[in-house]
């Protein structure tokens, strides 16, 4: 499956001031961009949606808005660009459904090793007691 496109009209930025160092161009220009993507609102696929809204990400608020802010670059293009970007890189890690796990049993011979390091290693400790006379 292939990573469903954005519009860009579902996608809000807005202008603010870059944190951190910078000199005066960083206090006189808003160059760095903060990105509002509503999940909800979007076009994207159910299924997608409700991936999006179980992801256990720091960017999507509980109202399930996504914010990205990006200030790498002076430019507020690239800025803008670069949180865009982010938000693809986002929606694609989960555009693939995860695979279903099948249940599986341990073979026998993997038991059978698993006790016998089990036995090695209670062997192990029982040297590291105290010693008796």
């Amino acid at each position: 499956m292939h990573t469903p496109l954005l519009s860009e009209n579902e996608v809000e930025f807005t202008a603010i001031r870059a944190q951190g160092a910078g000199g005066q161009n960083v206090n006189k220009v808003s160059s760095a961009i903060h990105l509002r993507f509503d999940i909800h609102a979007s076009s994207l696929p159910e299924p997608l949606k409700e991936r999006l809204l179980a992801l256990n990400d720091q960017r999507i608020t509980r109202e399930g808005v996504v914010i990205i802010k990006a200030q790498a670059h002076r430019s507020r293009e690239k800025n803008k660009e670069e949180a865009l970007q982010r938000l693809r890189e986002l929606v694609a890690s989960i555009a693939v459904p995860p695979r279903r796990r099948r249940p599986t049993k341990p073979t026998f011979g993997s038991q059978k090793e698993r006790l016998e390091r089990k036995k090695l290693h209670g062997r192990t400790k029982l040297l590291r007691g105290k010693i008796q006379e």
